[in-house]
């Protein structure tokens, strides 16, 4: 069964890590994806750039019309996001445990009930 991880975070947050610890933290999550991508059980992990430069996009009398975003005005943001496939929702708990920084911050876990036509693209 698949499922998402989410990791929240904001600016203030990421500049709260000292500058010289920062490579380290970073590796942290680099051997953390190797590791479940070697399992198999990491199908992806996606990094997304400040919310500020998040847009909203609309279909108005047919033509794309694209606004600042993000949808949600909150403190804190999605910083990654990560695609899990694994046998059961406790190893998938057990993933996310495992993930750096959860001993500080939650991961955010959500089952996928449900793939979409054209997902093989």
């Amino acid at each position: 069964m698949k499922y998402l991880l989410m990791i929240y975070g904001n600016q203030e947050k990421w500049a709260s890590i000292p500058a010289e610890e920062f490579p380290a933290e970073i590796a942290k999550q680099d051997a953390w994806n190797v590791k479940y991508k070697e399992t198999g059980e990491l199908l992806g992990a996606y990094g997304l750039s400040d919310a500020a430069a998040a847009k909203l996009v609309r279909r108005v009398d047919g033509l794309p019309a694209v606004t600042d975003g993000p949808y949600l005005e909150t403190k804190e943001y999605i910083a990654s996001f990560y695609l899990l496939d694994c046998e059961s929702q406790q190893r998938a708990e057990e993933i996310a445990a495992d993930m750096p920084w959860t001993d500080k911050d939650p991961v955010e876990l959500w089952p996928i009930l449900h793939e979409a036509p054209g997902n093989d693209l």
